[in-house]
């Protein structure tokens, strides 16, 4: 006999995978238009050379950078093992080994007379599906208050979580003459970030602003984790940004320096999705996105999927960047630490 209550179920969770998916789609569609990560003045780093170069078909969810230095990028693909590397406006100059992108990368260095990379710097870490083009405009106001920024790529959707993390490892790296690091980052690139921080520290680490960063877990990824297109979209990563309390998120370290956390809602009981319990931007329920030891907390009328583009969340990360405070008035409103983790502090 046939259960028609399970198929409707079945039918309904694929409706949702299908809706989620079209969505970051759509989103990561407009990431990839040709509008640059940085201001359209030029760069030395931008200047064109005479050696022929290929512009990319895309494939962003198979490449994952591994090292930067002004907008150059090497990158790994997830899949062959191989490297290429491309310019601040994605064409190719190089592919092969990794050897093979280093050297010609040397010879880029030495022929637009680039000076090693130094200052501060503010590293976007996208969520997944999506792209660093993604921060396009968050890009822009932070390079206009001085920052250099590091647009960080990875594929989201084809590598688990911790290697991932390892992507960006290896660009934390290649910035070996920075002085400063901060991070900037939205839904499942924080959670990229503390797995990073649960096995290195690098002490030029500074500040981080997280936006819908699901540091509880997420209740659709709870939903939808057993849903063969879900599983077919979202990749290894997918399975691991659930609640479950002996999963990947539920382990994580809470970052050792000032971190601020910036949560989409409607400041209602029901949020934006009827399926998320309790205010939600529409995939990340506020109290997944609060993460206890917080130096500040703010809740913003915004949706999930476009919150790096969201004025006052431009607005409140740059300020904390600068002073540790999200408002411009008023007291900052910290999350505070889980006791254990007091005590363990204070040991």
């Amino acid at each position: 006999m046939v259960n028609r209550a399970a198929i409707r179920r079945i039918l309904f969770a694929s409706c949702l995978v299908l809706g989620a998916s079209c969505l970051n789609s759509v989103a990561a569609a407009a990431d990839d238009e040709d509008t640059p990560l940085i201001p359209e003045e030029k760069t030395n780093a931008e200047k064109p050379r005479k050696k022929v170069s290929l512009k990319t078909l895309g494939g962003r969810q198979f490449w994952g950078d591994v090292h930067f230095f002004h907008g150059w990028r090497i990158q790994k693909n997830a899949l062959t093992g191989h490297f290429r590397l491309l310019d601040p406006r994605d064409f190719r100059h190089a592919t092969g080994t990794r050897k093979e992108c280093d050297d010609e990368l040397g010879r880029v260095t030495e022929e637009l007379k680039l000076e090693p990379m130094t200052g501060k710097v503010v590293m976007l870490v996208h969520g997944i599906i999506r792209s660093s083009k993604s921060f396009n405009t968050m890009a822009v106001r932070l390079k206009k208050d001085g920052y250099t920024v590091v647009g960080f790529d990875y594929p989201s959707t084809r590598t688990d979580i911790r290697d991932s993390a390892e992507y960006l490892r290896s660009v934390i790296e290649s910035l070996d003459k920075v002085n400063e690091i901060n991070f900037v980052v939205h839904s499942m690139g924080g959670i990229v970030v503390r797995t990073y921080l649960d096995k290195h520290n690098d002490k030029r680490i500074n500040r981080m602003v997280m936006m819908g960063v699901p540091n509880g877990g997420a209740n659709m990824a709870d939903r939808m984790r057993k849903n063969s297109l879900y599983r077919l979209i979202y990749g290894p990563a997918g399975q691991q940004l659930g609640s479950d309390p002996e999963g990947l998120i539920a382990k994580l370290p809470t970052p050792k320096f000032e971190f601020a956390i910036i949560a989409g809602g409607r400041n209602t009981l029901t949020g934006y999705n009827p399926l998320v319990p309790g205010d939600d931007d529409g995939t990340v329920s506020v109290t997944s996105a609060r993460l206890p030891g917080a130096t500040d907390f703010l809740l913003v009328p915004c949706m999930h999927t476009f919150m790096m583009n969201h004025e006052a969340v431009i607005d409140s990360t740059l300020r904390f960047l600068e002073s540790g405070q999200l408002r411009k008035e008023g007291d900052p409103h910290p999350i505070p630490p889980k006791k254990e983790e007091v005590k363990r502090d204070g040991e």
